[in-house]
Order: structure tokens, then C-alpha cells, then sequence
């Protein structure tokens, strides 16, 4: 069963993304460097020069490495891992 909400469009989806990344952006009990690449993800996608299916594969390589950090927090991993999970979608669409 999957978490991801069906019918929802691109833009939807790197909005719905953005959240989810920024919630990690602010806790502060996330370490440093997870945050800082939470809050460059957030950018990525919030630009509008490249297609939204770049901007997901871009985010997608950002994430997938930080997501591997061993001290990072489990519901951190968790959050990135869904994100992930939304821009999959794009991805795949673009």
C-alpha cells in the first residue's frame, strides 16, 4: 500500500515534497548536514528553469545519498525516504 496520494500532478507532487523536506530543514535534531541538504533540495525544486522531471532526478541523487548517513534519525530517513517516494512519480512520468 503506498503512501503517495494518486491523480496528482507534477506540481502537486514537488509541492507536497517540499513540505515533507522542509519539516526536516527545521528540526534542528536533525544534524547539520542532512538539514543543509533538505534545504538545497528545496531549492532545486522550487526552481523553474529546468522540467519538473529534472528537478525530481536531480532532488532524487541529493536525497538518496543523505538518506544513506549513518547518523542520521530514523522519522528523519523515514521523511526523506517519502519524499523520495513522490518524486519517484515524476520522474517516471518525465
Amino acid at each position: 500500500m503506498s503512501t503517495v496520494p494518486e491523480g496528482l500532478n507534477p506540481e502537486q507532487r514537488i509541492q507536497q515534497a517540499i513540505a515533507v523536506l522542509q519539516r526536516i530543514a527545521d528540526d534542528l535534531g536533525v544534524p547539520r548536514n542532512i538539514r543543509r541538504a533538505c534545504s538545497e533540495s528545496i531549492k532545486i525544486l522550487q526552481s523553474k528553469k529546468d522540467s519538473p522531471a529534472l528537478r525530481a532526478s536531480n532532488v532524487i541523487s541529493v536525497l538518496d545519498e543523505c538518506s544513506q548517513d549513518p547518523n542520521i534519525p530514523l522519522f528523519a530517513r523515514t521523511a526523506i525516504w517519502q519524499a523520495v517516494s513522490l518524486l519517484e512519480g515524476i520522474r517516471d512520468e518525465g
